[in-house]
């Protein structure tokens, strides 16, 4: 049975895209507005494929739900992660993602939370994270009113942070910024402000402000990172993250690493190259390992984003 599955990214283009995506990982992308590459994810909108082995040029979905020994027998219904890299070369729309209760309800989907690994930045970059509204009241006042400037929440950023952004979080991005993301398999977004922009067709895109108001946590809460770190050897784990949706961590591996896991494993290689498993591995490679794996042996000079359930 498959050890490992390669996944064939998806690519979307977004009014605030760029080309970060080719010229950081030489993808091959669609146009000079990419926004977003969908790295793993079985989600409808993005339904990665597989690159290699007995499931070569299968859906990743199709898998999950033949083969849910390669995926711990998960009982979720869908793929319940989603990785994704964003070039934001413009700035995203204030946004608030729903919980599973309220989006599932209204949506049919997932809710959303999410969290970002600062790839890379501008030394000048930005993101919005939170408000400064201490009532649902005062939420509405300053969105009616177009105070944004009073209501968001801006911080500045660097390579190498790592932010969560859970359910009812108004964020955004901000120009300038290279991003690694790990979410619940989901794409319901709800948008509060947009700048009045248009898209190609001239036409502003359509907010969401009810829903936003409906789910945004008042007042904002900040979620502090407690990084704990493990040495193997001369290589480190980082663990960034540990909620009910998933654990992110980051593996710097220095010549090899060796691990027990007990569970399958979202991959992506940010930089170096090395094996994984025996398999060669690259900057820009994608990939899951499967549970049928107790343990798991990395070789090489390699910087992993690497997530579980």
């Amino acid at each position: 049975m498959q050890k490992l599955l390669f996944l064939q990214p998806v690519f979307h283009e977004k009014i605030w895209g760029g080309k970060k995506l080719k010229d950081h990982f030489n993808y091959s992308i669609p146009s000079d507005h990419t926004g977003e590459c969908w790295a793993i994810s079985a989600h409808q909108n993005g339904d990665c494929v597989i690159k290699n082995g007995a499931f070569k040029g299968e859906h990743l979905s199709k898998i999950y739900q033949k083969h849910p020994e390669l995926f711990n027998h998960c009982k979720s219904p869908r793929f319940p992660l989603l990785t994704k890299i964003l070039d934001a070369n413009n700035d995203l729309s204030v946004q608030v993602h729903p919980d599973d209760n309220y989006a599932l309800e209204h949506d049919n989907e997932f809710g959303k939370n999410e969290c970002w690994y600062i790839i890379d930045c501008d030394t000048d970059a930005t993101m919005i994270y939170g408000h400064h509204a201490k009532s649902k009241e005062e939420l509405v006042q300053l969105i009616e009113e177009n105070k944004w400037n009073h209501l968001i929440r801006q911080v500045k950023i660097k390579p190498g942070e790592f932010y969560y952004v859970p359910t009812g979080t108004i964020h955004a991005l901000c120009k300038g910024t290279l991003v690694l993301e790990t979410q619940q398999a989901s794409d319901t977004t709800y948008r509060v402000y947009d700048y009045d922009r248009k898209d190609q067709h001239h036409q502003k895109r359509p907010l969401h402000i009810d829903k936003a108001i409906e789910v945004t946590t008042v007042p904002h809460k900040d979620f502090l990172i407690q990084k704990e770190v493990r040495m193997i050897k001369d290589s480190m784990i980082t663990t960034f993250l540990k909620t009910p949706n998933f654990t992110v961590q980051k593996w710097d591996v220095k010549n090899e690493i060796k691990c027990e896991i007990d569970t399958f494993l979202l991959v992506s290689v940010l930089n170096g190259n090395g094996k994984f498993l025996d398999e060669p591995i690259q900057k820009g490679d994608h990939f899951i390992v499967t549970s049928i794996n107790n343990e798991v042996f990395c070789q090489g000079n390699l910087e992993l984003l690497v997530s579980s359930l």
